[in-house]
């Protein structure tokens, strides 16, 4: 048994509780990991808010992060005590145990394959991925999900090529990992559309050839413009507003590929002129860019080594994980790219 502190959704859109819980002993597949950092990805925002009902409150948060295992429980052969790991929410190889129940003050707090808002988590052997141990957590932390994701939607996805172009909706931490991928894979036009202007300066560093106003009274002009009037090779809309996969939609060359990232709110539908579709348009969702994270992760970090992946960079902000609130709150108004939570157990 262990207690540590974690961030707890008690219900949806209230403020996070950090509270002291109790782990289980480890059953099957089962490792337990102190965690030194966790991303916060859209997912959470989206739970949070109520994008989708939520029938298993209380319950934890995060599913990307970089930690140290622990303890490893019965039939676990991938990882072991000492081992630094990313923690990520698409699997990987090895088992796909139960999901943890923690207890907190006589109540049950359910918990996913993997969360990372807390100072230690129990996550399936499944979703975890060995790296070397010089690699900063923090860096770590962003390949569980946010680095993966964006890199996959261009390399799975898209299967963007040298000379094509791209419009990417939404400069946040996926989005800009699109835009680094394209850069990788040597797009011509990559464009960024954001609201605001500072993500569309660190859009530009990250590779974006152009930056346009999400608000611009004839943005569907300027984007056919940009694109030669044919529309682009691949679109991607991280947002997961309905008007703005739209837009991305409509922005679409007709042999291209529209890609969705971002979840719309459970009401929401979109509506699109499918006509396109029957002449070769494409129009996809993403599951965390198609990513197989026992491959693609130690391929990223390689890259990063060489200096041709931003991976610090991305980081913006960190915050102790008693400041999860004020790290959400600042997510949802937009600023910066990606935030982390530091946890006290990682000093």
């Amino acid at each position: 048994m262990i207690d540590f502190k974690a961030a707890i959704l008690v219900e949806q859109n209230t403020p996070l509780v950090v509270a002291r819980l109790r782990a289980p002993a480890l059953g099957p597949g089962q490792v337990l990991v102190r965690v030194g950092y966790s991303g916060i990805c859209g997912k959470q925002i989206d739970e949070i808010v109520g994008k989708r009902p939520d029938p298993f409150l209380p319950h934890l948060l995060g599913h990307e992060g970089g930690g140290v295992v622990v303890e490893t429980g019965p039939g676990v052969r991938k990882v072991k005590a000492g081992d630094h790991v990313v923690l990520h929410w698409v699997k990987g190889s090895g088992i796909d145990s139960a999901a943890p129940r923690y207890e907190w003050n006589g109540r049950n707090v359910s918990a996913g394959w993997v969360t990372t808002f807390s100072e230690h988590t129990i996550a399936s052997e499944n979703r975890m991925t060995v790296i070397p141990p010089d690699v900063d957590l923090d860096v770590a932390a962003l390949l569980g999900c946010a680095v993966t994701t964006g890199l996959g939607i261009v390399f799975n996805n898209m299967e963007l090529r040298p000379g094509q172009s791209v419009a990417v909706f939404g400069a946040g931490g996926v989005g800009l990992n699109v835009i680094q991928g394209a850069t990788l894979v040597n797009a011509v036009t990559i464009a960024a559309i954001d609201l605001h202007p500072d993500k569309l300066a660190q859009a530009k560093a990250f590779g974006a050839t152009h930056g346009l106003d999400a608000r611009m009274p004839k943005l569907a002009e300027a984007l056919r413009d940009l694109s030669g009037g044919r529309g682009f090779d691949a679109t991607v809309d991280t947002t997961g507003h309905p008007d703005v996969i739209q837009t991305a939609y409509a922005a679409t060359a007709d042999k291209g590929r529209t890609v969705l990232a971002g979840v719309p709110h459970h009401e929401a539908r979109i509506t699109i002129d499918s006509f396109a579709l029957h002449g070769g348009r494409r129009l996809l969702a993403s599951h965390g860019g198609e990513t197989q994270p026992d491959i693609d992760i130690p391929r990223y970090l390689e890259l990063y080594r060489r200096g041709r992946l931003k991976l610090r960079e991305l980081i913006t902000h960190r915050y102790p994980l008693a400041e999860v609130n004020e790290a959400v709150a600042r997510i949802q108004r937009g600023e910066g790219a990606r935030c982390v939570l530091r946890m006290e157990t990682h000093g």
